[in-house]
């Protein structure tokens, strides 16, 4: 007879929720964690990250008050006290979440998990932090895991404590570097540069592709990189690093733009290239685990290919986001539980939170196109809506792109100031399998900055009322 009916390895977003649901549908439940509970996004990512960009929105709005009729004198921060914030938020949901697992009855085991063979599901031995180890079974085991920052050693990019960094140090440094150059420009990169420029920090972004935030419908790429740059953000796009040295001063980055050699220097480096799914030192080649390129590989239930084994999160592949972790484990205890449940299909938003914030769900214009649909596109700039005149945040856009044929929403791109708070109506619009008619002849309150939405919906058809 097995200890436990779910053992959930990982307590991060994806891992915490998924030990909670499983409760909930009356599964006898533990979670293993090795460092903290809430995992890297509420201890070393989402939340700390968040925390800091807000102290840093505060910061640069003081600098524009007579735009307001408002004054101020002695501009100043408290670096130490910055970090201590962003800490103390992160440190208040941490006990949070150990509160839900004593709430739920769910068993806390505080350790490094690996997997063993068994005759059901994977054994579950862990070493525990407070010495020892512990053989634990259940009828399903729940890998959530996540991931870690990429790395690559052998050419500078790894980080040292000092002056290169990745996420984790740039969230607690001493101080303010005066100069940072930050190598990749999705999400995370862009975020730590957004805030570190707004802290008087000179910073340059480097990006291999052609473009920043890549993943991004093209026209807000180019709208981004535009307003980062207003800001006194520098890019260098379409360049190869070859090399991230440490020099007596700081960091040297030496790198390759249609083939001309150029060199960088500055204080401090942050690498944000990606992550790596953490399934070493799992015992996943003794159990035959399918991987790809590190990433456990899943039916559209969470199913792996060991029987009663199932993976949730950033460890079982992208998009490497944490409402996209808790999701699917759900998804997957409720699928373990019985429930007929429709393989996973529901649409992913993605934010990034710096100054201006970007979000999106769905098809890009360009990926609609090559996925063979007919596509009518509206847009809706902010400049011209009356809450965002009123707030004084004039910049940014809404863009969303219908099949011609269907009218279904294929997908919707927003920059601007806290987009990332409305894009989720855009992905209950697409999980609804909504229309333009039905987002056309949704009522929109007035005055709010989402009536943009809705008159980027009347624009793909040509009926916008407001431009």
């Amino acid at each position: 007879m097995s200890d436990f009916d779910v053992i959930v390895i990982g307590a991060g977003p994806g891992g915490y929720v998924t030990a909670i649901r499983a409760s909930q549908l009356g599964l006898k439940t533990a979670i293993v964690e090795r460092e903290n509970l809430g995992g890297i996004c509420l201890n070393w990512g989402c939340i700390p990250t968040k925390a800091l960009l807000k102290t840093a929105e505060v910061y640069e709005q003081l600098g524009h008050l007579e735009a307001y009729g408002l004054s101020v004198t002695g501009r100043s921060f408290d670096f130490a006290k910055v970090v201590e914030r962003s800490r103390g938020v992160a440190k208040q949901l941490t006990a949070g979440v150990a509160f839900l697992m004593k709430k739920h009855k769910i068993e806390v085991i505080e350790g490094a998990a690996k997997l063993e063979k068994a005759s059901g599901a994977p054994k579950v031995v862990v070493t525990l932090k407070a010495g020892g180890s512990r053989t634990v079974t259940a009828r399903h085991v729940i890998l959530a895991t996540g991931a870690r920052a990429r790395t690559i050693p052998a050419i500078g990019f790894e980080p040292d404590g000092d002056r290169i960094w990745t996420y984790r140090e740039a969230l607690v440094p001493k101080a303010a570097p005066k100069s940072l150059i930050v190598i990749g420009s999705g999400a995370i990169g862009i975020e730590f540069a957004s805030f570190y420029r707004a802290l008087g920090s000179e910073v340059t972004v480097i990006e291999a592709l052609d473009r920043i935030l890549p993943v991004e419908d093209e026209e807000i790429s180019k709208a981004a990189h535009k307003a980062f740059e207003k800001r006194g953000i520098k890019f260098r796009v379409a360049a190869k690093v070859s090399k991230l040295s440490k020099t007596k001063a700081g960091v040297s980055v030496a790198l390759e733009i249609a083939g001309k050699a150029e060199t960088l220097e500055a204080d401090v480096a942050i690498v944000a290239i990606g992550i790596s799914p953490n399934t070493e030192n799992l015992g996943a080649e003794a159990l035959g685990l399918t991987l790809d390129r590190g990433h456990v590989v899943t039916d559209g239930h969470g199913a792996t290919n060991v029987p009663g084994l199932y993976a949730i999160g950033d460890v079982a592949g992208a998009p490497w986001l944490a409402h996209k972790a808790m999701h699917e484990g759900v998804h997957c205890i409720e699928h373990i539980a019985g429930f007929k449940t429709p393989n996973l299909t529901a649409p992913i938003p993605g934010c990034t939170y710096a100054t201006p914030q970007v979000a999106s769900v769905g098809l890009t214009e360009a990926a609609a196109k090559a996925a063979g649909h007919e596509v009518k596109v509206g847009r809706f700039p902010f400049k011209v809506n009356g809450k965002a005149i009123a707030a004084g945040e004039l910049d940014g856009f809404v863009k969303t792109v219908f099949d011609a044929r269907t009218g279904a929403l294929l997908g919707a791109h927003m920059i601007g100031h806290e987009v990332t708070e409305m894009i989720q109506g855009y992905a209950i619009a697409m999980t609804m399998e909504a229309t333009e008619e039905d987002l056309m002849g949704t009522v929109f309150p007035h005055p709010t900055m989402s009536e943009a939405m809705h008159e980027a919906a009347l624009d793909a058809y040509d009926r916008p009322l407001h431009i």
